[in-house]
């Protein structure tokens, strides 16, 4: 007689900002001046090495006590070009897993990207497009700013689009830039409305580094609009967040989900459970930034660790039913 049993998958998706992924050749059209090996940071091929190791050795641990293999996809930021992408799933902890990468060059100011890795062996990418938010500077003229990522495909069966993305920074001032990702806010609503009209039931994650906080604005905006879940919430405290300025943290590495992420039918996905990946090996261990994320660059100083900002991550279940 068969009898059947439920078994659980559980699958992580990832984000993480890597602060400033540039490989050591000069492109005329990134302004990657600051990281080449004659910079004033000297930027050399041992310093990009060094740093390509430490980000693969943190993506592979994410979520892995619990799944006990990397995420099957990750949303990056802060990446120079496609081939940063291929020497980061090359490094040593990465190499061994089957890891695809979707890419395209935006016209941020900056010369850096988002991007997404992920799985080929659990994730199908079936589709990907940019879209680019426009802004103006204070005399009309266009400011570019990082192009917003859709990604498209099949996780466990079902079919998922992630949207991942790195809105303004603050850099000219909270205030005077809020009105910045707030317009960004809108794209990302926009880009959900047009999904939806093809795919009523559309099962979405929003990620990213959004430069705002989930109490601000613009976060408020898009998870109302767009009737959004932020898990991300409540993890804001004096003592935790994805990034430190001035002593202060902040949350602005998130991930939301559509709420259908919380429908309970077997062989479905659901929304598990998120995080911030702050481990201490990520950490400064000493003097009086301990506990800070442990940096690659504070300005012009290098310090030789990982990043500025800490990943994070939610968790995706299935229950299967199983005859045995």
């Amino acid at each position: 007689m068969n009898s059947q049993d439920d078994i659980t998958i559980t699958y992580t998706v990832a984000f993480y900002n890597l602060e400033n992924l540039f490989d050591i050749h000069n492109d005329a059209s990134k302004h990657d001046n600051d990281f080449l090996p004659g910079s004033d940071k000297r930027w050399t091929k041992k310093r990009y090495d060094r740093k390509l190791f430490k980000l693969g050795e943190v993506i592979s641990k994410i979520g892995f006590e619990d799944t006990q293999k990397p995420p099957a996809i990750v949303g990056l930021a802060e990446v120079e070009n496609k081939n940063v992408l291929q020497d980061l799933i090359q490094s040593k902890d990465l190499e061994a897993y089957d890891y695809g990468i979707v890419h395209y060059n935006s016209q941020d100011e900056r010369g850096i990207d988002v991007a997404m890795i992920y799985d080929k062996t659990v994730f199908t990418v079936e589709n990907s497009i940019t879209y680019s938010v426009y802004l103006e500077d204070d005399i009309g003229e266009q400011d570019y700013t990082r192009d917003i990522l859709l990604v498209s495909g099949v996780l466990n069966a079902e079919k998922i689009y992630c949207i991942v993305n790195h809105w303004p920074s603050r850099r000219e001032g909270e205030k005077e830039s809020a009105h910045k990702r707030v317009k960004a806010a809108e794209k990302v609503v926009e880009i959900i409305n047009s999904i939806k009209s093809e795919d009523a039931n559309a099962k979405i994650l929003v990620m990213g580094d959004f430069n705002d906080n989930p109490s601000n604005d613009s976060i408020r905006l898009l998870s109302k609009q767009a009737e959004l879940y932020n898990p991300m919430e409540t993890m804001l405290s004096y003592s935790r967040g994805s990034l430190n300025h001035n002593f202060k943290w902040n949350l602005f590495d998130q991930i939301m989900v559509s709420t259908n992420f919380f429908e309970t039918q077997k062989n479905k996905l659901k929304f598990d459970e998120a995080n911030i990946y702050d481990e201490k090996f990520l950490t400064q261990y000493k003097g009086k930034f301990k506990g800070q994320p442990f940096r690659t660059y504070v300005g012009k100083k290098y310090k030789g660790g990982y990043s500025d900002h800490f990943p994070v991550y939610v968790q995706l279940n299935v229950t299967k039913i199983i005859s045995t």
